[in-house]
């Protein structure tokens, strides 16, 4: 009978250890400076205008003609 319980249970114990882990990194672990000090200064992104789509092929695309004559 145990030897049923070990496999179907592996995938809980890998759940609960990934949780714990998580849960140890965010409570346990030292947080990170707020403010480094030798950090670079970056330039604000700034987003560009979104590119425009070129107009798809019409329905009587050569393509379209080509299979209608076979």
């Amino acid at each position: 009978m145990y030897a049923l319980i070990v496999p179907a249970s592996a995938p809980f114990v890998l759940l609960a250890a990934v949780m714990s882990l998580s849960w140890w990194e965010d409570r346990i672990l030292p947080a990170p400076p707020a403010d480094p000090v030798d950090a670079p200064a970056e330039a604000p992104f700034a987003p560009t205008a979104p590119s425009l789509l070129a107009e798809l092929p019409h329905a009587d695309s050569a393509l379209t003609r080509e299979v209608v004559r076979r």
